[in-house]
């Protein structure tokens, strides 16, 4: 995929995500202000924190997808790593408040007015959030977007926070009255646990963490396709928003001359950036014999 078509797909999802959340929390506040339930509090609160994280991601991407300069010469994709961090600060004070509010309304359980407004407002969330999660998952699959990754993790939970918010609704028409504070305590639970999951995942990406094993396995095969090669050792790898690099050290024949090891190394280089989109890689030539026996992964 040519960096054009990465930015323009990474841009398209981010607009939609703002311009989705701007809808939902309108709709959703005037449904709480009507209804004074305490479940439509906790999705309008989600939907207002989508915005802010919608903006920062969208912000922040921007900034991630600016070309290599002097002063960050390996680029700025490590900054998609910055969005998905703030995005999940943004859920974690969201779900905190909510479960605090949602144990108050169990306390103290309030009747709920006009729910078939709400649950109208719901539905309509249902269905835009669904459009969306269906765009950002064809955008995750074609450039492999950490932060489109994180948005689209939030917003697969409204889905359900969504469905959860009708069924309490539909509840309270039974005069289950604690029904609408409990489920908020859950939507709490749920953003929390979705949040740590996405600072997992993002705390790895900047501490370095090395691609996936599948990858892994390709880039040894690679390697141990080029018949010139006698083996390789200090593999390396790591990726930063949509980039990804690749170094290693290429055991070659002693007596080999530099054009010739220029030739192979450069061989394998291009074999894997035919692989692997938006990848930088670099390659290192020992000398077989220098090479200690423990450390190299010779060809069987």
């Amino acid at each position: 995929m040519q960096n054009k078509d990465y930015e323009s797909l990474v841009k398209l999802a981010s607009k939609a995500a703002v311009t989705v959340a701007f809808i939902l929390v309108t709709t959703k506040i005037y449904a709480w202000w009507i209804s004074n339930s305490a479940a439509m509090l906790a999705s309008a609160t989600d939907s207002l924190l989508d915005v802010f994280a919608s903006l920062t991601s969208f912000i922040i991407l921007r900034f991630s997808l600016a070309p290599a300069d002097e002063e960050h010469k390996f680029g700025h994709g490590k900054a998609e790593n910055l969005a998905a961090l703030m995005q999940s600060s943004f859920v974690l004070g969201s779900a905190i408040l909510l479960i605090f509010h949602g144990i108050e309304r169990v306390l103290n359980p309030s009747p709920i007015e006009h729910s078939n407004v709400a649950i109208g407002v719901s539905i309509l969330a249902i269905l835009l959030t669904l459009a969306l999660v269906l765009l950002q998952k064809y955008v995750i699959t074609r450039t492999k977007s950490v932060a489109i990754a994180a948005d689209s993790l939030h917003y697969q939970s409204d889905l359900f926070l969504n469905l959860g918010v009708i069924i309490a609704l539909v509840l309270s028409q039974f005069n289950m009255v604690y029904a609408d504070g409990i489920f908020t305590i859950l939507v709490g639970v749920f953003l929390i646990v979705g949040a740590i999951q996405i600072i997992y995942h993002s705390v790895h990406d900047l501490m370095d963490k090395e691609l996936d094993d599948s990858d892994l396995v390709v880039i040894k095969d690679i390697i141990n396709a080029n018949t010139d090669a006698l083996g390789f050792h200090e593999l390396r790898t790591r990726q930063a928003g949509k980039m990804k690099f690749i170094q290693f050290h290429l055991e070659l024949p002693d007596q080999l001359v530099l054009v010739e090891a220029h030739k192979i190394a450069d061989q394998i280089e291009q074999a894997l950036l035919a692989r692997f989109e938006h990848t930088e890689v670099l390659i290192h030539q020992d000398p077989h014999s220098v090479v200690p026996s423990e450390l190299s992964r010779q060809k069987a």
